[in-house]
């Protein structure tokens, strides 16, 4: 893939960020680069993450082992000391 050019202004945080990526020895087109790639990487696995949950939640077979499980819980605990 063809390289290319993005511009962009930085706020104060994204300056802070910039600044502590360079300080690891990078010019700022590697820490750009980096800094994109790593943000990709965190959303693609907090999408999977959502979507795990999202299938458990729907699974009516973990739903009721679940439940099973926090029934179970509660019949052990104590009540709260006042």
């Amino acid at each position: 893939m063809a390289s290319r050019v993005v511009r962009a202004r930085l706020d104060q945080p994204s300056e802070e960020g910039l600044a502590l990526l360079m300080r690891e020895g990078r010019n700022e087109s590697e820490a750009v680069r980096l800094a994109l790639v790593e943000s990709a990487a965190r959303r693609r696995r907090r999408s999977a993450l959502v979507a795990e949950v999202e299938r458990l939640a729907a699974d009516p077979a973990d739903t009721a082992e679940r439940r099973a499980v926090m029934a179970d819980m509660e019949a052990l605990s104590g009540d709260w000391p006042e």
